[in-house]
């Protein structure tokens, strides 16, 4: 008698993760998917999911506004419909995902575990615990350890929203005056935002996968321009992978490892971002249990032949007494290009070098390029030449994103 596959429930309050649903459907789980309303007509793989619920759309404002309705309504449908696994899609469904599994005692991360991937502060109090390097930083609850911090941390220093994602809401902080009067604008918000250190040097991003709390896989890369800069200052975004075995890409990839270990990971995907100073110091910035966006995880594909969302959904579709494997893996190197473009619908056809895998085509005012190639350098100098010319083709600034509807990744 063939085994059944685990149910799997989705949520997703943003309009990702198809290729998790398409491939848990293949390997034989019934996928449900929880979603908001106003992504009713989306695309979304319809052929490979069971049923579909709808949560009013302003839940994506503030995800803990509707946890009790969601509790209840997914209550009633329980009664008749078993959920094995809860999989969150994006980072803000990570707590959603929580919540179910706390009610309904479903395996996976809890609500405390969730918050080292969610709350930057947590996160940071945890690795500096278990001693990674990291930027010095505080919390903003009390007024003396916020002037401890300024006093003893030479600016300029970073405000951030705790539980934002990529790089909204940032500041940049040169002055005590100034984070004072930041402070006083954000009244009964500061107590969710940190301040930190700012290094400047150059960020990096590792992609992991994660089964049974080890790192299967992690592919290290390098952003060409730091997100903070692309964020608000209008920058293009790029990244590509490090040279396999350097100094680089091996030490990002232990220090990844310690850092998931801490936080806990058991079973996953992971996002993680760090830093190197200009001493040439790695540190840790920040981490997320999800697939990193921006298509960085199409740019991993074309590297290493692997599907960061088809191998999560292969995981999850696994019970616990079974195995999970790699697939054979490419060792080749990719680097992507992304900027907000002038044209609602760029026109990249120009662009004709045979190392081009793929194209942005699913987002309108984007363009968008991935490279692939055996040779690094040769990856490194298309994106150069390639950030030249997207800025006099297509490219367009506007002001820093606050509002996470307005976030492309």
């Amino acid at each position: 008698m063939t085994r059944s596959r685990p149910t799997i429930l989705c949520i997703a309050t943003y309009f990702k993760g198809l290729d998790f649903i398409d491939e848990a459907h293949r390997q034989g789980s019934p996928v449900y998917l929880l979603t908001v309303d106003k992504l009713a007509e989306k695309p979304w793989p319809w052929e490979a999911i069971q049923d579909v619920y709808y949560l009013p759309a302003e839940e994506r404002k503030e995800p803990c506004l509707f946890i009790k309705d969601m509790i209840l309504g997914l209550s009633h449908v329980m009664r008749s419909t078993w959920f094995d696994r809860v999989v969150p899609l994006d980072d803000f469904d990570l707590e959603k995902a929580a919540e179910v599994r706390e009610h309904f005692r479903l395996p996976g991360l809890n609500i405390s575990r969730t918050r080292f991937f969610r709350d930057k502060l947590a996160m940071r109090q945890r690795a500096s615990q278990a001693h990674i390097p990291i930027p010095a930083f505080t919390g903003l609850f009390h007024d003396r350890h916020i002037e401890q911090f300024t006093e003893t941390v030479s600016p300029p220093w970073i405000l951030k929203p705790r539980s934002r994602a990529a790089a909204m809401g940032l500041r940049k902080v040169h002055m005590r005056e100034e984070l004072w009067n930041y402070l006083e604008e954000l009244g009964d918000d500061r107590a969710f935002y940190l301040l930190e250190q700012f290094i400047p040097g150059t960020v990096y991003h590792v992609d992991s996968i994660v089964y049974r709390g080890d790192v299967v896989f992690a592919q290290a890369s390098q952003y060409l321009n730091p997100p903070f800069e692309v964020a608000h200052k209008g920058g293009i975004f790029a990244s590509y992978t490090l040279a396999y075995g350097s100094p680089e890409d091996q030490a990002l990839r232990d220090l990844n490892r310690k850092v998931l270990q801490a936080l806990g990971l058991q079973q996953g995907v992971s996002h993680t971002e760090f830093i190197r100073s200009e001493d040439g110091s790695f540190y840790f910035l920040e981490t997320a249990a999800r697939v990193g966006g921006a298509h960085i995880a199409d740019m991993v594909e074309a590297a290493r032949g692997v599907n960061l969302w088809r191998e999560w959904a292969r995981m999850e579709t696994r019970w616990e007494d079974e195995t999970y494997e790699l697939p054979p893996l490419r060792q080749e190197y990719a680097g992507i290009i992304i900027t907000l473009a002038r044209q609602e619908h760029p026109d990249t056809s120009a662009y004709t070098d045979p190392e081009i895998v793929w194209r942005m085509t699913d987002k309108p005012f984007h363009a968008g390029l991935i490279v692939r190639s055996p040779d690094l350098e040769r990856v490194r100098t298309l994106l150069n030449t390639y950030m030249k010319r997207f800025y006099e083709d297509f490219h367009m600034a506007l002001p820093p994103v606050e509002d996470p509807d307005e976030l492309t990744e």
